[in-house]
């Protein structure tokens, strides 16, 4: 075929009634019927060139938008260098190769397999992270879950069980471990009073500035 495309992936199907084309952002696709010769598939090809052309340039123009909107490394609150991110055709949502500090996210949903690896990194990391502060402060709590709330940062219930909102891998150590240090302070004061803040600032000097650049901090587009 044309070298503009790329390869067709022609699947043969016993209850196809006729030839289907389909043009999607990573591949182009042909259904045929069991009955239909070769001749039949090259000439039908042959007729929709032009508009597969026309449709996959249209599909790739789509995709080198959101691609150029979209990160191209992410910081990570407990990494050292950033990930370098790459968009390409692949059959996982996302892949982390953190030995050569790379993401590589499907081209299908980018923005949306950027946020399911941003979540799942903070599944397997905030609870890890929030143990090994409790026993640095020697504040002890019960459960952590991992969840996406839209206005708060963490929550810390009557049996000490904490929330962390799994957006907080996206901010630096230094700010994450503020939330991390509020909640934990929850777990002895039940409340915002004075004692509960000077618990805070037992474990973070710097809390407040900690707080203010939290409050200011703006969600990439993909995320929201």
């Amino acid at each position: 075929m044309t070298p503009n495309l790329p390869e067709i992936q022609i699947t043969r199907k016993l209850r196809a009634t006729r030839l289907r084309l389909r043009v999607e952002p990573t591949q182009i696709k042909l259904t045929v019927p069991q009955f239909c010769t070769q001749r039949q598939v090259q000439d039908f090809l042959k007729q929709s060139e032009q508009w597969m052309i026309d449709t996959w340039q249209k599909q790739q123009a789509a995709v080198g938008q959101i691609a150029r909107s979209l990160p191209t490394e992410l910081k990570i609150f407990n990494l050292k260098q950033p990930l370098r991110v790459i968009y390409k055709t692949q059959k996982n949502s996302f892949i982390l190769d953190e030995q050569n500090h790379q993401l590589f996210i499907s081209d299908r949903q980018p923005e949306s397999y950027l946020k399911a690896f941003v979540i799942a990194y903070a599944k397997a990391h905030l609870p890890v992270y929030l143990e090994q502060l409790s026993l640095e402060i020697g504040l002890p709590f019960g459960e952590c879950a991992i969840r996406q709330p839209k206005t708060r940062w963490g929550s810390c219930s009557a049996k000490h069980d904490i929330m962390l909102n799994s957006g907080l891998v996206l901010f630096s150590q230094e700010i994450t471990r503020y939330v991390a240090v509020h909640e934990l302070a929850h777990t002895k004061y039940f409340d915002h009073s004075l004692n509960f803040w000077e618990e805070v600032e037992k474990h973070d000097s710097n809390y407040k500035n900690h707080r203010k650049t939290l409050k200011s901090g703006v969600m990439p587009w993909w995320w929201c």
